[in-house]
């Protein structure tokens, strides 16, 4: 079995999608910044799954220092999965647009050219339901994520002839440390194990988006239906 590489290896998200696919046989490379900080994280899922662990520091927007980094993997991954996220808000646009959107871009267009070569492999990305419309609540956020979600579209079209899948996937609420004091609604959030066991199941079926939990597909058909002279009223 292969490695995956997860990038944005800390969050609640991507440790929940480690412990899936090590679960399901897959050796793991985990990558994040002030990445010592995963090193008990990774010794439990070795002992626990016995899988190969191997972690690495990686800063999302440190772009020169990405194709360094994906040169230095002494075995190419099988496939990659980005779980970078960051919540800012109106007074950190930059840092907003560049860690959800740019860095990670910047990154998955150097493993996207090897696995295109290769025409062999999987990508898949995080992006969310913040960017199927535009709210003020999160429109910096949310206009990062729409994109991605733009970028990953475009890709998988590219790729589909070499044979590599792309993935796009759009949570909704999940109980995560990045949403921690909000007030979310207990039916339509998510836990991270369940976001990544959807994953799973949604990346080994060769889905190409998927909306978890699955309601939000609907919640967000509505949404988007919503005429804008409306939608401008509501204190979304």
């Amino acid at each position: 079995m292969s490695y995956v590489l997860i990038i944005g290896a800390k969050s609640d998200i991507a440790k929940a999608i480690a412990r899936e696919y090590a679960k399901h046989g897959y050796d793991l490379y985990l990558a994040a910044r002030n990445v010592s900080e995963l090193e008990e994280f990774a010794n439990d899922i070795k002992i626990r799954f016995n899988r190969n662990i191997k972690c690495f520091e990686l800063d999302i927007l440190d772009y020169i220092s990405h194709k360094y980094f994906y040169d230095s993997l002494e075995e190419k991954p099988l496939g990659v999965i980005s779980a970078v996220g960051y919540l800012g808000d109106v007074s950190e646009t930059q840092k907003t647009i560049n860690t959800n959107y740019t860095g990670v871009v910047n990154l998955i267009n150097i493993i996207a050219d090897d696995f295109e070569q290769r025409k062999s492999g999987f990508i898949v990305a995080i992006s969310s339901v913040a960017g199927d419309r535009g709210r003020k609540s999160n429109y910096i956020y949310g206009s990062a994520k729409a994109a991605l979600t733009a970028y990953l579209s475009g890709l998988r079209n590219r790729l589909y002839d070499a044979n590599v899948h792309v993935m796009t996937v759009k949570p909704g609420f999940v109980a995560t440390k990045m949403t921690e004091g909000m007030d979310l609604p207990e039916k339509l959030t998510a836990k991270p194990e369940d976001v990544a066991k959807d994953i799973y199941k949604a990346q080994q079926n060769g889905k190409n988006v998927l909306y978890t939990k699955w309601i939000w597909k609907w919640i967000m058909l509505i949404i988007k239906s919503i005429p804008e002279f409306q939608f401008k009223k509501m204190n979304l």
